[in-house]
C-alpha cells in the first residue's frame, strides 16, 4: 500500500553514543525535503532542498548550535537555489562546510560546488565543479581533509564515478575510482575520524 507523504520542519536529536528514541530538538525554518547538512564542533548547517509551502526549491541555509536545543536560524545563502546535493561534508575542525551539486528548479542538474566557514554567517561562495551532478553520496573524514562524493546523476543518466577533494582548498574535484556495482545515486555514505 502506497503511503501518504507528510513534510515536517522538525529537527530531532540522539545521544550516540547510547541508544534510544529520538528527541525534539526545534523546528527549521520553512517545511523542507531534499535538504543538504553538514557541522562543525558545535553549529550544524542546512541547506538548500525543497520548499513544500512555497513550491519551489531554496538557496536558504540555516544554523543550529548542537549543544542548545532551538529552532533553526538564518545563516545566508547558497549561491543557486537547488536541492538533491550529493550531500555537505565539513573537515570539522577546519570550520570549512562543502555543498555538492544538487538539482536545480525545473530538474536540471548543476555541478557546482560551494562553501561557508562554519562558525560564522554569510553567503556561500563558488568551490569548483564535480564532473557530474551529485545527488550521490560523500564523506569526510577528520585527519587529513579529504572529502569524497560517489555516484549521483550528471543530467542524463546515472554515475559510478569517485571523485575527491581537499576541504580546506578550493578547486574542481579529482578522480578517486569507481564504485563496485551499477551506477546509481541516492545512497548513503560514512567515514572514520582515522582517515579511512
Amino acid at each position: 500500500a502506497a503511503y501518504p507523504i507528510e513534510y515536517v520542519d522538525t529537527i530531532d536529536y540522539i545521544t550516540i553514543s547510547t541508544t534510544g528514541d529520538a528527541t525534539d530538538f526545534g523546528n527549521l525554518g520553512r517545511v523542507m525535503s531534499e535538504v543538504a547538512s553538514c557541522s562543525n564542533a558545535t553549529r550544524g548547517l542546512s541547506a538548500g532542498g525543497y520548499d513544500t509551502g512555497a513550491g519551489a526549491y531554496s538557496n536558504i541555509i540555516e544554523y543550529i548550535t548542537i549543544l542548545t536545543t532551538g529552532n533553526a536560524t538564518d545563516f545566508g545563502d547558497l549561491t543557486q537555489a537547488r536541492g538533491l546535493m550529493g550531500g555537505a561534508l565539513s573537515n570539522y575542525t577546519g570550520d570549512r562546510g562543502v555543498f555538492l551539486g544538487g538539482r536545480l528548479p525545473g530538474h536540471s542538474y548543476q555541478n557546482t560546488m560551494d562553501y561557508v566557514t562554519i562558525s560564522s554567517t554569510g553567503n556561500a561562495t563558488n568551490f569548483g565543479d564535480i564532473s557530474y551532478s551529485g545527488s550521490g553520496a560523500s564523506c569526510s573524514n577528520g585527519s587529513d581533509d579529504r572529502a569524497v562524493m560517489a555516484g549521483g546523476h550528471n543530467g542524463s543518466a546515472y554515475v559510478n564515478n569517485i571523485e575527491y577533494v581537499t576541504i580546506s582548498t578550493t578547486s574542481n574535484s579529482t578522480d578517486f575510482g569507481d564504485l563496485s556495482g551499477d551506477a546509481r545515486n541516492s545512497q548513503g555514505g560514512t567515514a572514520d575520524a582515522g582517515g579511512n
